[in-house]
């Protein structure tokens, strides 16, 4: 993979998307004299008789007891081993990656008065795939990803776990693996190290990469449900979205109206259809999907902001040479990001789980069997498929219940208020893995629904996206093992199969974009 020369301050939503991909990252060149600048007011400030918090003290509550010079290395050592308290299962290797990233680019503003051999360290196991094992619980949220964050710097002094090659192995060992050796902290290091957001941003922008790719997978199976439930593509007209203003719709309304464009089975109820309205899971795609989308493109600003942000304590001032303590570690802004793709990782399920019970439903599918099956009765069809999208959208929603507003206090009342932004930003794994499965559901039953139609057949961009699917699943006909279906249908879904199909047959890409 490409490696990113990153401008800290001015990283992009696609960078970042690189690196979570397997990009690696290391600084511009034009960043080190300030890094090297910070560093020397933290060497002069270690060796100076005035207390300074983290470089000459204690932590936390512990601020008010000096450490003399001579034992600062020793101070940011202990640091480190006593905040590896992280339990749980490993953190997914792309999101450590971005986390490693982030934090690059955070040291790379040149307030952290970090060395240069420091971020040198970091951009070093990116490069060459040292991926520390951080668990995945025991951060709050404010006074930086504390757990995690010490974990992953475990492994550049050679102590904690780390994957190289898909092997766990010890923090030394994996270095040496990769030809490289620990480094000895010095004052400030292990605490600017630790101090930060870059845990809960890391999770929080995976979420957001999966959430902007499910909601373009989203308008393709609502596009589909549209034909197969032979409702009108009239409310996607553009004089109604703009008569709203709202971006996100106008966008979403847009795309949909591309999708269907050419479909005979559109074409074939223009007239003689008795029906006056289409439920709402069809007729307000847009202002659903589009609501969508703007929360989205807002919370990207929010996590583009922050991952070109400072976040540790105390920070350094160059021009003035100054050290002073603040609160950047807090991570309320992400928390708030998080709980806002929660909200539409939420709604997506919520209004793909309608379209899936319309058209299983001969009440409101307009003529198609019931739960789509040739031969109901005998068969079930897609009946169980559909109570597990339900399953599923319910879990969803009881997981979009803010995170944000929850805290509790710690360290003795010294971090007395917290954001749970890491709470907030690691759901978001699970909610993306289950909104995949409803919308692979609502693939499998919107195909099934457009190929009952026959003779009438639907657009080419959607007949390119159920014949991608028909590769790998073939039509129901009867009863059969279907937890299989359902697999390659979520998978089509989380790995973008769908909007490359669409996107071949149309000859452009049509979906929003949040770079």
């Amino acid at each position: 993979m490409s490696t990113i020369i990153a401008e800290p301050g001015r990283v992009s939503f696609d960078d970042l998307a690189r690196v979570y991909t397997g990009a690696s990252l290391t600084l511009d060149s034009a960043y080190w004299p300030r890094v090297e600048a910070a560093a020397a007011i933290v060497a002069k400030a270690a060796q100076g008789a005035e207390p300074v918090y983290g470089i000459n003290t204690g932590f936390g509550k512990l601020a008010s007891k000096r450490i003399p010079p001579d034992q600062t290395a020793q101070l940011q050592r202990n640091l480190i081993l006593s905040h590896c308290c992280g339990v749980g299962p490993a953190t997914p290797e792309p999101v450590v990656r971005l986390m490693i990233a982030l934090k690059i680019i955070s040291l790379g503003r040149g307030a952290s008065g970090v060395r240069r051999e420091i971020i040198a360290q970091l951009q070093a196991m990116l490069a060459h795939g040292v991926c520390p094992l951080v668990p995945q619980q025991g951060s709050v949220g404010a006074s930086g990803d504390l757990a995690p964050l010490a974990h992953m710097t475990a492994v550049m002094i050679g102590e904690g776990q780390a994957f190289v090659d898909g092997r766990l192995a010890p923090g030394r060992e994996a270095l040496a693996r990769a030809g490289l050796s620990p480094v000895t902290l010095g004052p400030k290091e292990g605490l600017a190290l630790i101090n930060g957001t870059q845990f809960s941003t890391a999770y929080a922008l995976a979420g957001l990469f999966r959430a902007h790719d499910l909601l373009n997978a989203a308008l393709i199976t609502g596009a589909l449900s549209v034909d197969a439930a032979m409702a009108s593509t009239a409310p996607f007209r553009p004089e109604i979205q703009a008569l709203r203003g709202h971006p996100g719709q106008i966008v979403a309304g847009c795309v949909l109206t591309e999708l269907l464009d050419g479909s005979a089975i559109r074409l074939s109820h223009l007239e003689g259809d008795e029906r006056v309205q289409d439920p709402y899971c069809l007729r307000c795609q847009p202002q659903v999907a589009g609501a969508v989308l703007d929360l989205l493109t807002q919370a990207a600003r929010t996590l583009v902001t922050e991952a070109n942000a400072v976040t540790d304590n105390p920070l350094v001032l160059v021009e003035t040479g100054e050290i002073i303590s603040g609160g950047n570690f807090h991570a309320e802004p992400v928390a708030f990001a998080a709980d806002q793709i929660a909200l539409a990782l939420s709604e997506l399920g919520a209004i793909s789980e309608r379209r899936i019970a319309t058209l299983v439903d001969p009440a409101l599918n307009f003529g198609l069997p019931p739960f789509l099956t040739p031969e109901p009765g005998l068969n079930s069809g897609f009946m169980i498929a559909e109570v597990t999208a339900a399953a599923l959208f319910a879990e969803n929603k009881q997981r979009a219940l803010p995170c944000s507003i929850d805290s509790t206090p710690t360290s003795a009342n010294q971090e007395d208020h917290v954001s749970m932004a890491a709470h907030a930003a690691r759901r978001l794994h699970d909610m993306a893995d289950n909104l995949a499965h409803i919308i692979g559901i609502e693939l499998l039953v919107a195909a099934q629904g457009i190929e009952l139609r026959v003779p009438h057949g639907t657009s080419a961009a959607l007949s390119a996206v159920i014949g991608a699917l028909r590769v790998h699943v073939p039509a129901l006909q009867n009863d059969r093992y279907m937890a299989d279906d359902l697999a390659k249908a979520a998978a089509l879904v989380a790995g973008g199969a769908l909007a490359r199909a669409a996107g071949a047959a149309l000859g452009r890409d049509v979906f929003p974009k949040l770079g």
